[in-house]
């Protein structure tokens, strides 16, 4: 798997937009989702961390999956006994997890996985009967949000193009909104959340 956050690791949870904004996902999933210290949640894309520990102290175990091996170093040095992230280091769609987990969650790293179709019929199959997944990501734009689109598939999506993937994976109650605009020097940029339900 080719590693390319590698250089962007060290200083990731430095960046005030990453670590504000996963905080407006969490609190967006919270509105949404109704936790509990029975469920167990996996973090897709849990890079460091800065969602999946937002999270965690609200449910029994968060577990997260990453391709980055130097992401995932970063999120061990955070991890304790009181407050941890089990973590997966593989490619989901290419080796699929056995276990079931009662939600998904993830931040910003759907715009990196090239098929889409393949991920949302994987990631159904891990979710139990009455799960939910909660995916927050870009909303469409001209590929100006990164300055280097290195391993960037989709310059944010559209809410019509999304949907229709994930319902054919057979997720129900599909519901998606904007939580959040990320605002830079040259444009802003708007951040939605997508919620949807395994009956």
């Amino acid at each position: 798997m080719k590693d390319t956050f590698k250089d962007k690791a060290q200083n990731w949870d430095s960046g005030d937009i990453r670590v504000n904004g996963a905080k407006t996902i969490a609190d967006a999933i919270e509105k949404e989702i109704e936790l509990n210290r029975n469920m167990d949640i996996l973090d897709f894309g849990v890079g460091t961390g800065l969602l999946g520990f937002s999270i965690a102290p609200k449910v029994r175990q968060m577990y997260g999956v990453d391709t980055s091996t130097k992401m995932i170093e970063k999120l061990e040095e955070k991890n304790s006994p009181d407050l941890s992230i089990k973590v997966y280091h593989q490619d989901i769609i290419q080796k699929p997890l056995r276990q079931q987990f009662d939600g998904l969650i993830s931040s910003m790293t759907l715009h990196h996985v090239q098929d889409l179709d393949a991920f949302f019929r994987t990631i159904y199959k891990n979710i139990k009967q009455d799960g939910f997944i909660a995916i927050a990501d870009l909303e469409s734009e001209d590929g100006s949000f990164h300055s280097d689109n290195t391993g960037v598939y989709h310059f944010g999506f559209k809410d019509e193009d999304l949907r229709e993937m994930v319902q054919n994976s057979g997720f129900k109650d599909i519901k998606i909104q904007n939580i959040n605009t990320i605002h830079k020097e040259h444009k802003n940029f708007g951040v939605f959340l997508l919620t949807a339900k395994k009956e």
